[in-house]
């Protein structure tokens, strides 16, 4: 086995040498402002690095690391620069795959799967070039790995033929870059090139089959649903929208990242303080991020949106945008995705309910005592007679491998989600924390269909970061087996929680409500002041956002 892995270990590295040759071509153009030659390029180390993954399955976690250098920058541009051609298709499948990466970046070891290993299609043409390319760079790649290990040999102790050999392999690989340009200046590459432009997406049988695919989910769905992938780009904010009956729709708004990200700031800020009004940010993101798509959201009469945020964006809720006359959540649920090809947005059948609820109520080093995480669960235990309580200390690292005797995990406990997984935890009654690592590795949820955390928290200090931290806990939630996760992106140590909660599960005890509408209904219900006065600013019914499959 360990032959194996040291075999696949170096066909890995010279592949990991090749995806950074493919991307650095992908810059190189991009530079010269040759798109479909750039575009060709990153597509192709895209799928290097696509194969990489499947393959890391097999070696030691340890041995995976040294193989996943940070890559998402180059998925970024690619699916940058197909927007910009209008080749919506390729770039929904870059984008999905680029929220892969930024799990891998946060994560270290998120594995490929049957969904991933395809990478992006490559078009004909495009196929063409990089069939002509390859020789040359299989070269380039032997060539250099020589190269390298030769010149690590100090100056003084190389003997006079490794000398003349460095020599020789410089000359080599200068004579292999001219024949590299002069292969993409000939007659036959330019003709290529001018194919690529003309050649459209609906004439590329594997890209008919992926938009297939996906207008397929949508409508098996019968939820009215549409996908919603934004793009978060220095100089414009990118929407991709899937319906179940048309072509994928792209709108480009312009506004700059910086802007964006101050008023994405300023919302949080302000979805944090309920004495203040947090309706002029949350109109300025509404008019950015829905207005744009508000005529083919009523196009597809859409009553559902699948949500897969891009960066900052993460921290904010999407039911939280405001049009000027009411919520986003009250038109629509809204049901965020790490990434499709990550989830399975199939209808099944509800499972019965029975409940494993955990509630830390005392104060620990750094975090207060949790006043209403009792009565929360003790609610919880009424509205579901088949439920189990573990209060304080009998809530601690054992107790999670009882969890997959129930449909839903209720964690009433605080639950930090910060820039890196080891910083990442939950705490237990008895003090203890379990970090994101430990939950990777040791957790089975493969019964439950829902895990709830109630008194999460995401960018604390006030600096926000992109996010990856949110995606990384739907992530582990969806890859220990569980379907669907909630959690707070800020926590409210109060009644509201409570209530809201309350309200939750009364709504999702009904017969065929999904966890999309039971949240939906909750959230409506503060709103308009049906569980009390004083509950209508966002800061206690928005915190909370569904990830995975909630439909």
């Amino acid at each position: 086995a360990y032959q194996q892995a040291l075999a696949l270990s170096r066909t890995l590295g010279t592949r990991l040498r090749e995806g950074q040759i493919l991307a650095g071509m992908g810059k190189l153009y991009d530079t010269q402002n040759q798109s479909e030659l750039a575009i060709t390029f990153f597509k192709q180390s895209v799928n290097v690095r696509e194969g990489i993954r499947k393959d890391l399955k097999v070696l030691p976690i340890e041995q995976q690391q040294s193989f996943t250098d940070t890559v998402a920058q180059d998925y970024r541009r690619l699916a940058d620069l197909l927007t910009q051609q209008n080749r919506n298709l390729e770039a929904l499948r870059v984008l999905d795959l680029l929220k892969v990466q930024e799990l891998q970046d946060y994560l270290s070891n998120v594995r490929g799967d049957d969904n991933t290993v395809d990478g992006i299609t490559e078009l004909t043409p495009e196929q063409e070039i990089i069939k002509g390319t390859q020789p040359i760079i299989d070269q380039a790649i032997a060539l250099g790995q020589e190269l390298s290990e030769l010149e690590t040999i100090p100056n003084d102790k190389r003997s006079q033929t490794q000398q003349q050999r460095i020599i020789q392999l410089r000359k080599n690989q200068a004579q292999l870059t001219k024949d590299f340009q002069d292969f993409l200046k000939s007659p036959d590459v330019e003709a290529r090139l001018a194919k690529l432009r003309e050649t459209t997406e609906a004439e590329n049988l594997d890209l008919k089959k992926y938009a297939k695919r996906l207008q397929e989910q949508l409508q098996q769905l019968e939820q009215d649903a549409v996908i919603l992938y934004p793009l978060v780009l220095d100089d414009r904010l990118e929407l991709v929208l899937v319906t179940p009956y048309a072509p994928p729709i792209r709108r480009t708004v312009k506004v700059k990242r910086k802007y964006l990200e101050i008023a994405i700031t300023n919302f949080r800020r302000l979805l944090a303080t309920p004495a203040r009004d947090a309706r002029p940010p949350a109109e300025q993101l509404y008019d950015w991020l829905i207005k744009p798509i508000e005529a083919d959201l009523a196009k597809a009469n859409a009553k559902t949106i699948i949500y897969a945020p891009d960066g900052k964006l993460r921290y904010i809720p999407l039911g939280a945008l405001y049009d000027g006359e009411q919520w986003l959540i009250e038109r629509l649920r809204v049901n965020q995705i790490t990434a499709l090809s990550l989830t399975s947005l199939d209808n099944k059948p509800t499972p019965q309910l029975n409940v494993f609820a955990a509630a830390v109520t005392k104060k620990h080093k750094g975090f207060a005592a949790l006043d209403y995480a009792q009565p929360e669960v003790e609610r919880l235990a009424k509205t579901f007679p088949n439920t189990k309580l573990f209060i304080d200390k009998q809530f601690h690292g054992d107790t999670i491998y009882q969890m997959n005797d129930y449909s839903i995990v209720h964690l009433a406990t605080h639950a930090v989600f910060d820039k890196t997984k080891q910083d990442s935890f939950i705490l237990f009654g008895d003090g203890s924390r379990v970090t994101l690592t430990q939950v990777e590795e040791k957790w089975n949820l493969s019964n439950v269909d829902l895990v709830v955390l109630s008194a999460c928290q995401t960018g604390l200090g006030g600096e926000l970061g992109d996010g990856k931290e949110i995606l990384g806990f739907g992530y582990l939630m969806q890859n220990a087996g569980a379907d669907a996760a909630i959690a707070s992106l800020w926590a409210v140590n109060d009644e509201g929680t409570q209530a809201l909660m309350e309200q939750f599960y009364q709504v999702l005890k009904q017969e065929k409500v999904t966890k999309a509408e039971a949240l939906r209904q909750a959230q409506i219900a503060f709103i308009s002041s049906k569980v009390g006065s004083g509950f209508e600013h966002p800061y206690y019914w928005a915190p909370f956002i569904l990830i995975g499959n909630g439909l």
